[in-house]
Parts: C-alpha cells; sequence; structure tokens
C-alpha cells in the first residue's frame, strides 16, 4: 500500500488550501527503479535523483560522490527485501534521505540515512560502514540500530532510545535521521493491525514529538502531530478536516486580504519583504477551536513575513502597529530572547473591521530555515569555518568538549544524558523519561558566581541543588533566592538568582519530604536511590505497636521531627552529647534583664562620671567592649548604658532625655546574647557549642525553639573572657554547616 494510500494526515480535498503540503514522491516508482540494480559508477543512480536535486538546493557545491556510494551499498543489501506495505525496502531509507535533504542536511547526514538500516537488517557491519565512509558515517548509522530483543528482551525498546540519547549527545544528528525515520514509518502505518498503529502513535506522542520541538524540527514535529492525531483521535480529527474542507469552501479569505494590505504597508514602507500564508496543521486547528469554540477564517492559519535582516524584523513591526490594530497581548519578542529550541521570529497579531485577529509571524529567511529544519538547519556540529569537519573517533564518537563547535547541545540535553546515567534499570528510564520530556518549557537561574543553571518550568530550589551538586546536594540545607531566604521547596523564576547554602557533612542525607518538590528527574533519582539504600527507621506508631517506648531526640527536633518543644540549655554542665538526658541535666533560665554590670562574674565595667550612680548594662543591645556606647539617667540613680545605634538611644532623645556620659573600664570580659538562625539537621547543637567552646566561650543559657519550614532559631547567652573576641566567636558559629546567620540579640531571651 502506497505512502499516500496510509496516510491518514493527507488533506485530500483540501490540498489547494493547505497549499504548504508538498506532493510527495512516488516512491513505489522509485522502489522499481532501484530494482533494475545499480548505475554506473560514474554517474548518480536515477533512483536518487531527487535526493540530489533537493540536496544540492541547499548544498550548491556538495560532493555527491558519497551518496551514489551509499545508495550502491543500501540497495544491493536490501535488494530481495519488502516492506509490509508489498513496496520494496529501498523505498524506506531512501524516503528518509528524501525528507532530510529537504530539510538541508548535510552530505554526511543524508550518507548515514541512506545506510541506517543497513547493520541492523542486513550482512552489512559497523566496521564494513566505518572503513568505507568514515567514522562519521559509523557513528551515525550505530546510534540508529536497534538493539536485539534476543538480547534485551522487554526491555529492547527503552534501552534503545536509551542509547541514541547517548548518541544524540554526542551528535545531533543521530537524533534528527530517527525522526525522520519514525515520519515515514508513521506516514506508513495504515498496513499495521490497529492495535500496533496505536502502540506506536503513543511513543510518538510521547517521546519523538517532544524531541522535535525541542530539537526545533518544526516541519517533522507537525506532521508527526497530525498523524499521530488521525491514529489516537479518529472522531476529533475527522471533525477538524471537516471544518478545514468547509473553510477551504468559502468565497472570502480574510487571510487573503490581510496579506494583501501587509503587502502594500511594506511596499510603501520600504521594506522587501515576502508575505505567505501558512495554513494551520489539523493539531493546531484543533486546538484553536477547543480554545476560542466557533472558528472564523482568520483562525485557519497565520501570515508569515520574511525579510533579510534582523533589523528589518522590527522595521516591518513598526509599519504594522502604526498602519494596522495592534492586539498588543499577541506580542512576544523571541529574537531577542530565542526559545531554548533555538526557535527565532516576532509574533504580534493585528485585527480586522470585522473583529477578526490574524496572527503575524515576523522572520528572517535564515530563522525561518532554523525555525522550520531546527538543528538540521544547523548542519556539521564538529565544523567550523576554517577547519574540516572533526570525525569522532570510533568508540566516543566525539572529541573533547573543547574540540567541538556544537551550538546543538542544549542544557535539557545535558541535563537528560545526566540523569539518565543515574536511572537504576529500563522501566525507570522509560517512565522518567516521558514525564520529562512532557516539561516543554524551561527557566534560567543565576548563580551567584554568574553562572547559569538551565530547568524545567516549575522547578524548586531542590532541583537546582541537584542540578548544581549532583548526589553532593544531599548536604544541602536551604536557599536564597534573589538575597532572601528561602525555603527548598521555593519555586523557581525565570531569571532568579539563586544561592544554594551547602553544609560540609560528607554523609548529609536528604530529606523525604524533598520528593514532593523535585521537579526534574535527576533530583527525584537521586533521592530515590539514597532512600532505597537507607533503611526509614521505625514510627512511633509502629514503635507503639511493638510495645516499645519512643521519644523524639534532639537531632530530630533540630531537624523538623518529633515533638515541636522548645527546650533551653544552661551551661551548668559541658554539653557532652544531643541526647534528652543530657538536655534534661542542662535545663535552665538566665533572667538576662538590666543586671547591674558589677553583679555580674566577669562582665565588662561601664563607668560613668556622676558619683553614687549605678550603672546598668541594657538588655535591649546588651552593649559589650569596644561598642560605642552611650548612657541615660533612670528613677533611682540607676544609669542604662546603651549601644549608640540602638532603637531605644533615639526613642529617649525623642522625649528630651538628657545623654550621660559614660565609658568602659578596665575589665576586658563581657556576657552577650546572640542569636543564631539555622537549618534543620542532625548533630547541629553539638556542633554549635563545640565552635563556641572552642572560642573560649562559657554558654550562660540557650534556648532552641520548635523548627519551622526547616528552620531553627538559637539564643546564647555567653560569657567571654575578652570581649575583643565577640567577631572571631561570631564568625566560628557562622562557620557551623546550616547556620546562616548569626547576630547580637535586642531583647535577652527574645
Amino acid at each position: 500500500m502506497s505512502a499516500e494510500a496510509t496516510n491518514p494526515a493527507t488533506p485530500g480535498p483540501v490540498a489547494g488550501a493547505a497549499a504548504r503540503w508538498r506532493a510527495r514522491i512516488d516512491l513505489r516508482r522509485l522502489g522499481r527503479a532501484a530494482l533494475l540494480g545499480p548505475a554506473a559508477r560514474d554517474r548518480l543512480p536515477d533512483a536518487i535523483g531527487h535526493v540530489a536535486e533537493a540536496h544540492r538546493a541547499h548544498h550548491p557545491d556538495a560532493d555527491l560522490e558519497p551518496l551514489r556510494r551509499a545508495w550502491v551499498l543500501a540497495e544491493s543489501s536490501h535488494r530481495g527485501q519488502m516492506r509490509k506495505s508489498g513496496e520494496p525496502y529501498i523505498t524506506h531509507p531512501l524516503a528518509v534521505t528524501l525528507i532530510l535533504a529537504e530539510l538541508g542536511a548535510e552530505t554526511t547526514t543524508l550518507t548515514a540515512s541512506l545506510l541506517h538500516d543497513t547493520v541492523e537488517d542486513t550482512e552489512v557491519t559497523l566496521d564494513q560502514v566505518g572503513r568505507e565512509f568514515g567514522a562519521e558515517v559509523r557513528f551515525l548509522v550505530d546510534g540508529v540500530t536497534k538493539l536485539e530483543k534476543v538480547d534485551y528482551g522487554a526491555a529492547a525498546e527503552p534501552e534503545t532510545f536509551r542509547k541514541m540519547l547517548v548518541a544524540t549527545g554526542n551528535d545531533v544528528r543521530v537524533m534528527s535521521i530517527k525522526l525522520a525515520d519514525r515520519l515515514h514509518n508513521m506516514r506508513t502505518l495504515g498496513v499495521m493491525r490497529p492495535e500496533k498503529q496505536a502502540r506506536i502513535a503513543k511513543v510518538t506522542r510521547d517521546v519523538l514529538i517532544p524531541l522535535a520541538e525541542r530539537l526545533g524540527v518544526q516541519a517533522l514535529k507537525t506532521e508527526l502531530e497530525d498523524l499521530v492525531f488521525a491514529i489516537l483521535h479518529p472522531e476529533e480529527y475527522e471533525h477538524t478536516r471537516e471544518l478545514i474542507v468547509d473553510n477551504a469552501s468559502r468565497a472570502d479569505d480574510p487571510l487573503a486580504e490581510i496579506a494583501d494590505e501587509v503587502r502594500s504597508v511594506l511596499r510603501e514602507a520600504g521594506i522587501p519583504a515576502e508575505v505567505v500564508i501558512r495554513p494551520r496543521h489539523f493539531v493546531s486547528v484543533h486546538r484553536v477551536a477547543r480554545k476560542r469554540g466557533r472558528l472564523r477564517g482568520a483562525d485557519f492559519g497565520r501570515l508569515l513575513v520574511l525579510v533579510g535582516e534582523d533589523a528589518d524584523c522590527y522595521g516591518v513591526l513598526g509599519e504594522l502597529h502604526t498602519c494596522l490594530t495592534p492586539v498588543v497581548s499577541e506580542f512576544k519578542d523571541f529574537i531577542a530572547v530565542p526559545k531554548f529550541n533555538l526557535y527565532q521570529s516576532l509574533h504580534t497579531a493585528v485585527a480586522r473591521g470585522d473583529g477578526q485577529v490574524v496572527e503575524v509571524l515576523i522572520r528572517t529567511h535564515q530563522m525561518h530555515k532554523v525555525a522550520e529544519a531546527g538543528v538540521v538547519a544547523l548542519g556539521n556540529p564538529y565544523a567550523s569555518p576554517s577547519d574540516p569537519a572533526e570525525a569522532p573517533s570510533a568508540s566516543s564518537g566525539a572529541g573533547t568538549d573543547e574540540e567541538r563547535v556544537d551550538p546543538t547541545r542544549p542544557g535539557w540535553l545535558s541535563r537528560l544524558l545526566d540523569w539518565q546515567a543515574a536511572a537504576p534499570d529500563a522501566d525507570t528510564f522509560w517512565s522518567t523519561l516521558r514525564e520529562d520530556l512532557a516539561q516543554d518549557r524551561e527557566i534560567t537561574v543565576f548563580r551567584p558566581d554568574g553562572g547559569t543553571l538551565g530547568l524545567p518550568e516549575g522547578a524548586t530550589c531542590v532541583d537546582a541543588a541537584y542540578a548544581q551538586y549532583g548526589e553532593d546536594a544531599h548536604a544541602c540545607l536551604g536557599a536564597r533566592v534573589n538575597g532572601r531566604l528561602a525555603t527548598l521547596s521555593t519555586v523557581l523564576k525565570d531569571g532568579d538568582t539563586v544561592q544554594l547554602l551547602m553544609g560540609q557533612d560528607p554523609a548529609a542525607e536528604p530529606s523525604k519530604e524533598w520528593l514532593e518538590h523535585a521537579h526534574t528527574p535527576a533530583a527525584r533519582i537521586a533521592i530515590q536511590r539514597w532512600i532505597a539504600t537507607h533503611p526509614t527507621p521505625e514510627t512511633p506508631e509502629e514503635i507503639a505497636e511493638r510495645g516499645g517506648t519512643a521519644g523524639a531526640t534532639t537531632e530530630e527536633v533540630q531537624a523538623g521531627r518529633g515533638d515541636a518543644k522548645p527546650f533551653r540549655v544552661s551551661a551548668a554542665e559541658p554539653p557532652v552529647a544531643d541526647t534528652p538526658d543530657s538536655v534534661g541535666r542542662m535545663i535552665a533560665e538566665s533572667q538576662a534583664s538590666d543586671t547591674p554590670a558589677a553583679d555580674r562574674p566577669g562582665a565588662a565595667v561601664a563607668l560613668v562620671d556622676q558619683p553614687g550612680a549605678t550603672v546598668r548594662l541594657a538588655g535591649c543591645c546588651t552593649p559589650v567592649p569596644p561598642d560605642e556606647i552611650t548612657g541615660f539617667a533612670v528613677r533611682g540613680g540607676v544609669v542604662t548604658v546603651h549601644r549608640v545605634e540602638c532603637a531605644a538611644v533615639a526613642q529617649m532623645k525623642s522625649v528630651g532625655r538628657a545623654e550621660v556620659g559614660v565609658r568602659w573600664g578596665d575589665t576586658a570580659g563581657c556576657r552577650v546574647t546572640l542569636f543564631a538562625e539555622s537549618f534543620g539537621r542532625p548533630h547541629l547543637l553539638a556542633d554549635l557549642t563545640e565552635a563556641m567552646a572552642g572560642e573560649g566561650a562559657e554558654i550562660v543559657s540557650a534556648t532552641v525553639e520548635p523548627p519551622s519550614q526547616q528552620r531553627v532559631r538559637h539564643t546564647y547567652t555567653v560569657q567571654l573572657p575578652d570581649a575583643a573576641r565577640l567577631p572571631s566567636l561570631m564568625r566560628a558559629m557562622r562557620n557551623v554547616a546550616g547556620v546562616y546567620d548569626v547576630s547580637r540579640a535586642q531583647t535577652p531571651g527574645a
């Protein structure tokens, strides 16, 4: 059965309206020509004349000798093989090659395309391909060769895709050939059983179409969408087809009228431009119908304006917005900010007098080529303007990163390659691949060092951590987003700056709650793998069921688990261990109110030139040497001493209180209250107290509040033998993993 007879998306009666649908080559006739045998060695075989013509249209100086030799090998090796449609098998690689030639693929891709099934279906070997056509062609053919079911069983299909994606990471031309191969197979799928048609269509929908979109090959993507639509949704497809047929029979054509008006506007403005009508494909019409309800004539297509230079695109935009009625909400600038799949264009819309809205796309001819063919239009990723193509090695398929000139290795592909290596089995890879490809929008976030991270839309700080640090992200304690502290569950937006706060513990554990916030496969797989290798401790309910006892340890409180009760610690006994017993022995609380400085053992002494006055250090700002201080007389002949920047100083001045001169005495020691803000993690309290002891600080009292959103707030009143050691004490506390801020308390014990 011919391709035309089995292609459900062939417009048929609406071919006149859908002018962009090219008449397809008569593959059956070419198949018969192939049976005549190879041509003479001094001329190109007639059977691939159409391929050569399409190829020379894009590459006038191309050397066709590799194509001739590839045709001879492919035709002779496939001779006698037939497709299920009844055609000679050689018509399939020929059709795939013609698709790529029309998209502008270079000679090496076309050579590999002609040979892409020889190793899989004939006696030809990869070594033979490499000897006759070189390492590049060998690598491309190997990349699209399926793995044998006899070796992989049910995992053959997902493992074949995994192999193909890894090869694509080295050379995107592998996926170009695969997409063209799937398109031709979908065109001729009508000879298959309905259940097999549906299975192949679903894989095409879930995997191949998203890959075509991400690689920017819109010409393949749109036709694949229509073919899948016809198979999986035949009733809706038929209804859409009827809508297109009815619109084609209309006497008036609003798109043609607007096109004429646009041509006139641009002609008067002196801007050379080509204005063409782009009929929507079936799926696009279906989507517009679901969105807008009743369709009008302008909904069945868009206008495409092609110009020579980037600046002309904006000139066209200005003329259209000046002379016609623009719909401002429809404007998008994908030239200044290209899509992640290389797409560039200006999108706008203008309104007609009858209320119909016509969408307009404005781009250069080169932008249009890339928009249609995507990575296929970029050619050989190893070639540079001045050097010949550098072939990848037969073993690796590519040179080093420094040797590559590859604009086609986007961030999403790098991320995909990273997580696929960690997928534990074929099922996990296959299901995760479909989920990953379903995320079709990408954002860019910035690191404090100026680097960037590409993430799918909806990604959180958890995803950013695993994207930047891999499995070392288990030690992530939190994040700052745009300079402000944020939870790891925070959803990131395009352009955010993300600073990830990392601990230093090599045995750090990820929180199981992170799975709820992990949006990327890399994050989910890393967390799941850690959970699988670390059995979950018994819950209190499970312990109760077996008659045991359970209690929240200090570490559980620090990590945000267990009973959320604050505890206070006194330094009457040294904090040798974070256990409920040791905490219980250390419970005490000091009252850090405005206490006479002389009554505090080892406290700093403030002096006042006022006989008989009692000096007290204010608890609101806890001044210590060498803070700049001032005093105010209060009742009972008492002078309270404040830091000069204390808010209470400004308040007392505002009500007319007179300042009293005070100064520090000779005593070097001081008592001060500090706040520590941290993320919850095991052993945090022990690490903090150890750091403080290392600076000679004696902990008078400590309070740890219940965790809130993985954040823990500590209050420490400490005695220092020398006030000059306070800055180094605060630095030591900040350097403890998980602590993100240490500050002087403004009110004691708050």
